[in-house]
């Protein structure tokens, strides 16, 4: 063996144990039911996340969570009522992106018999269904206009009206929202409510991509993988040091979700105790098999050798910027320039 190969099977080692026999260091239990969902990373971001979430938890104020789609927004939310004095409560989550004006009016506020032809009996929406606990308002950017200023009106007066209805009922809930969507440049664009915005964002927890905590990477992908054979057949064992560095280079546009749908699948193809590249997804071996081609029978010169090296990373990054700058270790603006210069802007 290389001293190499010997620190890449010595770290793997140490990863797998920490994973399966360390808990990591958090502040006492949530005395609610259920325990606290784990947010694994031990990034400086991610350990700064799960530090602001267990301080801001019961403080009860409402809580904006930004980032890219995949980075585990829902999971921070369950934290933070986890870690919260309503944790005994109930956590209601609802996607404002999947529903019309209508049925979300009728899925948050519920209605009164009658209401509407269909309507036999009072119904409770998801609101009066969070009461003495959390509600989570998924991808809030999605929201309507006009139902932004019934839900302003929900946290300005604490009750709500059913549909249908003309009584107030009195509500106790606290709303966790999220959005992937850059909700300041909505409020500009006249598409979201600066009133709502604030009444939000009073603590705003933006989320890493998985791009920004690459050391994680292995501790979630054992994570995952155990989840992923849990209660299975399946006899595997670990991930190999080839399989686990073309993860660590790996760009992830789809963030940690496109992490775990990858290792789902190398858990259901692999044949063995080991899961190798082979098992990975074929487009991930791109990224190993990638190599600075010749042009016809000559070599590429130094000017087109970086602009086949750019337009391949900002292919891989799915042609987000911040993530092609971060690996050729440039800023955005040197990254702007260079792709203006070589036509591929």
């Amino acid at each position: 063996f290389t001293p190499d190969q010997v620190r890449r099977v010595v770290s793997q080692a140490l990863k797998q144990k920490f994973l399966t026999g360390k808990t990591p260091r958090q502040q006492p239990a949530p005395s609610g039911p259920f325990p606290p969902p784990v947010m694994i990373g031990k990034s400086l971001k991610m350990v700064r996340v799960q530090e602001l979430i267990r301080r801001i938890a019961p403080t009860d104020c409402n809580v904006l969570i930004t980032g890219e789609s995949g980075t585990g927004k829902e999971l921070a939310a369950r934290a933070i009522h986890a870690y919260s004095t309503r944790s005994g409560g109930p956590f209601v989550a609802f996607n404002c992106g999947a529903f019309s004006d209508e049925l979300m009016a009728n899925e948050l506020f519920g209605h009164e018999r009658e209401a509407f032809t269909g309507a036999n009996s009072r119904t409770s929406g998801l609101l009066e269904t969070a009461n003495q606990g959390t509600l989570f308002l998924d991808e809030i950017g999605d929201m309507p206009l006009s139902m932004q200023i019934k839900l302003l009106r929900v946290i300005q007066e604490r009750e709500i009206i059913r549909v249908g209805g003309n009584q107030p009922t009195a509500l106790d809930i606290r709303i966790v929202a999220a959005s992937a969507k850059d909700l300041k440049e909505a409020v500009a664009g006249g598409a979201f409510r600066q009133d709502l915005f604030f009444r939000l964002n009073v603590v705003n927890i933006l989320l890493p991509s998985l791009a920004e905590r690459k050391e994680d990477i292995p501790f979630l992908a054992y994570h995952i993988l155990g989840k992923a054979i849990k209660g299975k057949s399946n006899k595997i064992k670990a991930i190999s040091g080839e399989a686990m560095a073309l993860l660590e280079n790996y760009v992830f546009p789809g963030n940690v979700r496109e992490l775990e749908n990858i290792l789902q699948r190398a858990a259901a193809v692999c044949r063995g105790e080991v899961i190798r590249i082979c098992d990975l997804p074929p487009d991930l071996s791109e990224v190993q098999r990638y190599s600075h081609r010749r042009s016809g029978d000559r070599l590429l010169s130094l000017e087109e050798l970086e602009q086949d090296y750019i337009s391949h990373i900002l292919q891989l990054s799915g042609g987000v910027r911040s993530r092609a700058a971060d690996i050729l270790g440039i800023d955005r603006a040197s990254l702007w320039r260079k792709m203006k210069k070589y036509g591929l802007a």
